[in-house]
C-alpha cells in the first residue's frame, strides 16, 4: 500500500476518511438550515395574529435564545468529554460522562425553569420595561409555556450532543426535522383552527420539544451504539466528571450569553434609528443567519472530529481536521453569501418591504457578501476545533472581548456620534470577525491548544 505523508500521519489511516466525514457533516448542516427556516416560517405564522402577538414572541424570544445558547454550549462541552473518551476506546468512561450529562443538564434546566417560573412576572418587566398593555399580556401567555419547554431542550441538547459525538448525527436530523413540522402543524391547528393565538404557538412549541426530549432519551438506550444509557433514575452525580463538563461548559456557555447580551445592545441601539432602519436590519440578520448557518454545521461537527482525534492521541490528525474543514467551509461561506445575495431582492420585495427599507437592506447584503468570504471562516471555524481541544477559556476572553469592543461598542459609537446608519452594525461586526481571525490563528498556529488535558 503506498503512504502518502501528511505531517506526520498516514493519509491512507486516517480515523475520518471522507465517507465518515461527509455522512457526520451533511445531517448537521441539514438540521441547522432547516432550523432556521422553520424559525422563519415560524415568526410568520405567529405574524398573522398581530402585531401586540409578534412583538410579544420576538421580546421573549430574545431571553429564550440566551437560554438555549446557553444549554447548549453546556451540553456540547459534556460531548466533548464523550467524544475524547470514545476516541481514546474508553467505553466505560465516555457511557458515565454521557450519564452525568444528562444529570447536569437535566438538574440545571429544571432550576431555570422554576426560577423563571417564579420570577416571570417581574423578570418581564425588568427586561422589557413599559411596554403596551397587550404586548406584555402575551408575553406572558408565551413565557409560561416556553420556560416549561427549558427541562426538555436541555434533555434534547445533551442527548443530541451525545449522539454526535460517537458519530451519529444524522438521528438528531431526522428528530429534529420531524419536531419541526410538528411545531408548525400544531401552530396551524391551535392558532387558526382554535384561535389560541400567541398560547396555541407557545403549547406548540412546548409539544415539539416534549417530543425531542422523549425520542433521544429513548435512542440513547440501543445497544448497537458505543454509548448505551439505561436505568436513567439510576444515575447518581460522579463530581470528577461533573467538574470536568463544567471546566469546558461554563465558559463556552458564558461566551454564547455574552453574545446574545451584545446583540440585545446593538438592537436597542438600532431601535433609535428609525423604523426604515430597523426594518432593514431586521431582514439582513435573517439573511445573514441564512448564509452563515451551514458552515457552522461544519464548526459543530468539527468538535466531534478533533475531540475524538485528541483522545486517540492524535494530534497532527486534529491540525489537518481543522485545517481540511476551515477550508470547506469558506467553499461553504462563499456559495452561501453569492446565493443569499442573489436572492435579496426578490425576498425583499416577497416580503413586502418599503423600497427604502429593501435598497438600505441590499447594500447591507452587499457589504456582508464582499467582507464575510475574506475573514469568517477563521474567525469561527477554527475555535470549535479549540474548544474540542479544552481550550475554552482564551475562546471565551477573545470572543467577550472583541465582540463588546468592535460589534458593541464601535457600533454605538459610529451611530451615535458620527451618525451612521445600521451599516455601523456590519462594520463592527467585520471588525470582530477580523480581530477574532487574526488572534484565533495566531493560537491555531501556536499549538498552546494542544496542552490542555481534558480526559
Amino acid at each position: 500500500m503506498s503512504k502518502k505523508k501528511l505531517f506526520n500521519i498516514d493519509k491512507n489511516d486516517l480515523m475520518f476518511n471522507n465517507k465518515v466525514l461527509f455522512a457526520l457533516l451533511i445531517p448537521i448542516v441539514i438540521e441547522q438550515l432547516l432550523n432556521s427556516f422553520m424559525g422563519m416560517v415560524d415568526t410568520m405564522m405567529v405574524s398573522n395574529v398581530g402585531s401586540a402577538a409578534i412583538s410579544a414572541v420576538s421580546l421573549v424570544d430574545s431571553i429564550n435564545i440566551l437560554v438555549i445558547q446557553a444549554l447548549s454550549a453546556l451540553s456540547a462541552g459534556g460531548a466533548i468529554l464523550c467524544s475524547q473518551y470514545l476516541g481514546s476506546k474508553n467505553h466505560d468512561s465516555a457511557n458515565e460522562s454521557a450519564r452525568q450529562v444528562l444529570f447536569v443538564m437535566c438538574f440545571l434546566s429544571v432550576a431555570l425553569s422554576m426560577f423563571c417560573l417564579i420570577f416571570r412576572y417581574p423578570l418581564l418587566r425588568f427586561i422589557f420595561g413599559a411596554v403596551d398593555a397587550d404586548v406584555m399580556k402575551n408575553s406572558q401567555t408565551y413565557f409560561l409555556f416556553t420556560l416549561l419547554s427549558f427541562p426538555f431542550i436541555g434533555l434534547y441538547d445533551a442527548g443530541a450532543s451525545i449522539m454526535r459525538s460517537q458519530n451519529n448525527s444524522k438521528n438528531p436530523m431526522i428528530i429534529s426535522v420531524i419536531s419541526n413540522f410538528m411545531n408548525i402543524a400544531g401552530n396551524s391547528i391551535l392558532i387558526f383552527g382554535f384561535s389560541m393565538g400567541v398560547g396555541g404557538a407557545a403549547i406548540s412549541t412546548l409539544i415539539s420539544r416534549i417530543f425531542c426530549a422523549v425520542v433521544v432519551i429513548c435512542q440513547l438506550r440501543r445497544k448497537s451504539e458505543p454509548i448505551c444509557i439505561k436505568n436513567y433514575f439510576s444515575i447518581r452525580p460522579k463530581w470528577n466528571l461533573i467538574k470536568k463538563i463544567l471546566l469546558i461548559g461554563i465558559p463556552s456557555g458564558i461566551e454564547n450569553s455574552m453574545f446574545q447580551f451584545g446583540k440585545l445592545a446593538i438592537q436597542s441601539t438600532v431601535s433609535t434609528l428609525g423604523t426604515v432602519a430597523i426594518a432593514a436590519q431586521a431582514m439582513t440578520n435573517i439573511l445573514e443567519n441564512l448564509n452563515g448557518i451551514a458552515a457552522i454545521g461544519i464548526g459543530i461537527g468539527l468538535m466531534t472530529v478533533v475531540g475524538q482525534c485528541l483522545g486517540a492521541g492524535r494530534k497532527d490528525e486534529a491540525i489537518y481536521y481543522i485545517k481540511k474543514l476551515s477550508w470547506i467551509s469558506e467553499i461553504v461561506i462563499i456559495a452561501s453569501c453569492l446565493i443569499v445575495f442573489a436572492l435579496t431582492k426578490p425576498v425583499t420585495m416577497l416580503g413586502g418591504m418599503e423600497k427604502a427599507s429593501a435598497d438600505l437592506c441590499f447594500n447591507m447584503v452587499t457589504f456582508i457578501t464582499i467582507v464575510k468570504p475574506i475573514c469568517w471562516v477563521l474567525a469561527f471555524i477554527p475555535p470549535y476545533g479549540l474548544r474540542a481541544a479544552g481550550d475554552v477559556k482564551f475562546s471565551m476572553i477573545t470572543s467577550c472581548c472583541t465582540m463588546w469592543l468592535c460589534r458593541v461598542s464601535l457600533c454605538i459609537y459610529l451611530c451615535r456620534v458620527w451618525g451612521f446608519g445600521p451599516i455601523a452594525v456590519w462594520i463592527g461586526m467585520a471588525c470582530d470577525w477580523t480581530l477574532r481571525s487574526i488572534i484565533f490563528t495566531i493560537r491555531f498556529h501556536s499549538r498552546k491548544w494542544l496542552k490542555h488535558h481534558v480526559i
